[in-house]
């Protein structure tokens, strides 16, 4: 067994000048307790205790290059060296905002900022403007950052406590929301079509826009089911209201145009965030020129000292430039497919019932005996308790995934360790 003496240590230690021993909130939650970390290479990281992992988390999933790509670094030095923040405009981020142009189908216009959060919050901004109109469309169990308006129905503690599927409940993500800001979307149930437009005959006159994950990745890893994201693109055309792609996931992970590019499926609005960057701190609002005219014209008001810093730019140049050099992604998707496969046949060589569900590049693995989760919903039927003992029993032989079960995959990785990965998953579930 592995110890963790010194991350307890150095945990409590935080607590002493950290709210809460952390600076964000979902960092408390690994097993048997938050855990510190050293340094990290490639695919491996390594914890204060000296125990190496190989890494399926890569931080949340932006590190799609891998830990400390040196290309990346490099670029990081030298942009350095010649000026960390200026507050004004370089020649390296509109080249960066040409690059982002001439390979995401949307992005006529671009805008960059720090965080995802933040790009969501522009993005609504600007629909309401366009439109005149106040509330936006979103779904059961989607993230769109932190910010009072979109934190409601994030999460659900049970199937009951969200309501009818026609008339679902928003439930607070936090405390400390303002009433208000529940009214300031319509929650509905994700791939239920003819839900959205039955919604929208009735209300329209009050949407400025729909906004969704194109595939839904903070609640297992469910792609739409055919025809969805379709009949969202048509269903805005004939509202003439936005259709917003969060794409902080999928963007760049998917392929290089992101899910946009991946599904054929054009929004009018769009976010990236930080997979840019390889995890550099980055984000950027693109879309078409009529839904980003408004910024450009300075009647919705973007800003942001630290936006599009040298740094963060020169990361996203030199991310973009190994993705699309090396052509990166048909290799996510293959080892993908091999990771999804092999979890597969090792699961039913254990004789255990679970759900690998995955688009390529990212997966996710639940127990459960359903034969998909078609949205937020399903995903509560999982066995949560079963899968805690599984993510804690593939760390104990050095093997790092995301507590809700996700799997992220980077240019990093290697058939060997999706082989070796299969197999320690094979052992664990054994022992299950």
């Amino acid at each position: 067994m592995r110890t963790y003496e010194r991350s307890k240590a150095l945990f409590e230690r935080a607590k002493g000048s950290l709210a809460g021993g952390v600076s964000s909130e979902f960092r408390k939650f690994n097993q048997p307790h938050a855990l510190f970390y050293t340094h990290a290479q490639g695919a491996r990281i390594v914890d204060a205790d000296e125990n190496e992992f190989l890494d399926f988390t890569l931080s949340q999933g932006p590190l799609i290059l891998g830990h400390s790509h040196p290309e990346v670094l490099e670029k990081v030095h030298q942009a350095s060296l010649e000026g960390q923040l200026y507050a004004a405009i370089h020649l390296r981020e509109v080249e960066l905002a040409e690059r982002v142009q001439r390979i995401v189908p949307c992005a006529e216009l671009v805008r960059f900022s720090l965080s995802g959060s933040e790009a969501d919050h522009a993005a609504l901004r600007v629909a309401r403007y366009v439109t005149g109109k106040q509330k936006f469309i979103r779904f059961e169990g989607h993230y769109h950052g932190w910010f009072d308006n979109v934190a409601w129905g994030v999460g659900a503690p049970s199937l009951e406590a969200m309501g009818a599927r026609d008339n679902p409940i928003a439930l607070p993500w936090t405390g400390g929301l303002p009433d208000h800001s529940r009214d300031e979307s319509i929650l509905l149930p994700w791939n239920d079509l003819a839900l959205v437009e039955k919604t929208l005959a009735a209300r329209a006159n009050e949407v400025c826009a729909i906004i969704t994950e194109p595939v839904m990745c903070n609640s297992g890893c469910i792609e739409p089911v055919p025809g969805f994201l379709q009949g969202l693109r048509d269903l805005c055309t004939k509202y003439d209201i936005a259709l917003i792609f969060d794409e902080v996931i999928t963007g760049f992970r998917l392929s290089l145009g992101g899910a946009q590019a991946h599904y054929g499926i054009t929004p009018d609005l769009a976010v990236f965030a930080k997979a840019m960057a390889n995890g550099y701190p980055i984000s950027a609002l693109v879309g078409t020129k009529r839904w980003m005219q408004p910024i450009a014209e300075g009647k919705v008001v973007h800003a942001g000292t630290v936006n599009a810093g040298n740094p963060s730019v020169a990361a996203a140049m030199a991310t973009l430039d190994v993705l699309e050099r090396d052509q990166v992604h048909v290799r996510l998707h293959a080892l993908g497919n091999r990771l999804k496969q092999g979890l597969i046949a090792a699961a039913q060589a254990a004789g255990q019932q679970v759900l690998v569900q995955s688009p390529g590049p990212m997966l996710h693995l639940a127990f459960t005996d359903l034969p998909y989760a078609r949205d937020f919903r399903d995903t509560l039927k999982f066995d949560k308790a079963k899968n805690a003992k599984f993510i804690y029993e593939m760390q104990e032989r050095g093997v790092r995934i995301i507590g809700r079960g996700l799997w992220y995959i980077s240019a990093a990785h290697t058939e060997a360790d999706i082989d070796h990965a299969v197999a320690v998953a094979a052992k664990v579930l054994k022992q299950l």
